[in-house]
């Protein structure tokens, strides 16, 4: 999937790809798309639900080997 700007949370736990992701999302313009990769599991559940409270979109996940992308697009300021 393409996207706008990348973030890289390989190594980093819950919280903190969350936190790192919404720090980012500031300096995004409305439509970009972020690609957050990392390798913490626990980020194909939170990122979804991080998404569905703060109302971004997340487009999808992919997962190869132990690295895990997840795309989420900024709707609102």
């Amino acid at each position: 999937m393409k996207s706008d700007q990348s973030l890289d949370c390989m190594g980093l736990y819950c919280p903190m790809p969350i936190v790192r992701t919404a720090e980012r999302f500031k300096q995004l313009k409305i439509g970009d798309i972020l690609e957050i990769v990392a390798d913490d599991v626990g980020i194909k559940k939170d990122m979804p639900a991080w998404c569905e409270a703060t109302g971004h979109e997340c487009l999808g996940l992919e997962e190869t080997g132990g690295e895990i992308k997840v795309y989420v697009k900024k709707t609102h300021a």
